[in-house]
């Protein structure tokens, strides 16, 4: 595997030359994406490499429109016979498709960069030689081993490494590129109580360059405190209590949103917020902001950063709620054509298919409490560090997933608990959110502080 990938100016020329082949075929308008990248990944077990990845991947995606109709196809050949059927693949399948009157490109004033280096990139990532890469994975579950004599098992200790680069060309004058990097470390310990009872748990560092990471050390200790601390776990009554949400399942809940507001969502009828444009959704301490130009504390640039999306649109801050009020869809181009709106340059992309909507840096801003200050406002509640099951309807707003964590007695946190389900409706846990901490930290695009929700239901035992 090549330590560092080949600059992506070298496939500009090849995206260009490919949307003109589409044009010379019949196009009427045509949209490249050229991908590059190569990974490294290992995971030890007990002290032995259980598995270990190389990998590289290059491919090449093709939109092709005539008209109101259009395809994509996608190929890992970019030799020119593996070009040419890319191009008569895609031209064949537009003229059996369904014209649609809201596809195409967006309009030429619209397309753009950020210019200036956004800090995706670090060569750093491959500057360990493969031996340390592995001993990274080693340190990490050897010091959540050694934190307790409790803990007996893992799942592991892991590191991975990874680079990439993205061109995205078409036939309206828009040719943009950028390469990013990423680095993680992780440790996933298991823990046996007195009884003879397993309990697992994990915690990982993820960055855009080597010396931003956490030791290894640090990782395994705080899976190992994790782990230990859900030790002796047991259920309690169904009761209606406060829930505070950690923050590393406190930004599945701000996923939740920025999936009701998606315009794929709205258009479609599917969520419980269309309709809702301008109207007060949650509390008024709730802004909610999706930010794909954002920095890190570290200098580097955010794990959602980039310099356009994924139509050639250049990033932009988005304020989605504001003080409660929800101010926008998150919208792509088709999607704000079938709303008459606008797009907020979220158009996601891959090889194959039209474009998507994803989001960028997401998160919920932080508030003035500290978690431990949220605590101890509460009488008795549940602490949420893990949640199972998909049990999240955004048509309805309906909300119920299996929950581990901590019992809250006193503003104090006691026992571990295990096997209940929480429940609620988005639209009222929203309104419900009655304190917000100040931890608000990124360890992946997504992002969200301590949280606390009044009126959801626990259901136990």
């Amino acid at each position: 595997m090549a330590e560092t990938i080949a600059n992506p100016h070298e496939f500009e020329s090849l995206a260009v030359d490919v949307v003109a082949a589409a044009l010379k075929a019949g196009a009427s308008d045509a949209e490249a994406v050229v991908r590059e990248g190569d990974e490294f990944s290992v995971n030890v077990r007990m002290g032995q490499v259980e598995t270990l990845k190389e990998s590289g991947s290059r491919g090449m995606g093709l939109r092709v429109f005539l008209g109101n109709r259009s395809a994509s196809t996608s190929t890992s050949d970019l030799t020119a016979d593996g070009i040419r059927q890319l191009v008569e693949g895609a031209m064949a399948l537009a003229k059996v498709t369904e014209a649609d009157p809201f596809t195409g490109l967006p309009e030429r004033d619209e397309f753009g960069s950020i210019d200036g280096d956004l800090h995706l990139y670090y060569e750093d990532v491959y500057s360990l030689p493969g031996p340390e890469r592995i001993e990274w994975a080693r340190r990490a579950e050897d010091a959540a081993l050694k934190a307790d004599p409790r803990i007996t098992n893992s799942d592991g200790g892991s590191f991975d490494a990874a680079t990439g680069s993205k061109v995205l060309a078409n036939s309206r004058g828009f040719v943009g590129s950028y390469r990013s990097s990423y680095a993680g470390v992780s440790a996933a310990p298991l823990a046996m109580d007195a009884n003879g009872q397993m309990q697992r748990d994990g915690w990982w560092s993820s960055a855009r360059r080597l010396r931003d990471l956490e030791t290894p050390e640090s990782i395994g200790q705080e899976a190992a405190r994790r782990t230990l601390r859900r030790l002796g776990a047991r259920r309690v009554p169904t009761q209606r209590v406060p829930i505070v949400f950690a923050p590393e399942v406190a930004r599945s809940l701000v996923g939740s949103v920025f999936e009701a507001a998606s315009g794929d969502s709205i258009w479609r009828g599917a969520s419980f917020l269309a309709g809702r444009l301008d109207s007060k959704i949650a509390s008024e301490n709730m802004t909610i902001v999706d930010d794909n130009t954002m920095l890190l504390p570290t200098g580097a640039g955010g794990f959602g950063t980039s310099p356009f999306d994924g139509e050639g649109l250049p990033s932009r801050r988005t304020v989605v709620v504001e003080a409660g009020v929800l101010r926008t869809y998150l919208l792509n181009t088709y999607s704000a054509r079938k709303l008459g709106m606008k797009s907020t340059h979220n158009a996601s992309r891959g090889l194959a298919g039209t474009p998507g909507i994803g989001c960028g840096n997401l998160y919920l801003e932080p508030g003035a409490q500290t978690p431990e200050e949220i605590l101890a406002a509460i009488p008795a509640g549940l602490y949420v560090t893990s949640l199972m099951g998909f049990g999240v309807n955004v048509v309805t707003g309906d909300y119920s997933r299996g929950a581990t964590g901590l019992w809250i007695e006193n503003g104090e946190l006691t026992h571990a608990v295990e096997e209940v389900t929480i429940a609620g409706n988005l639209a009222e846990m929203l309104m419900n959110v009655t304190a917000i901490g100040n931890d608000l930290e990124f360890r992946g695009s997504v992002a969200s502080p301590t949280l606390r929700i009044d009126g959801m239901t626990i259901a136990g035992g």
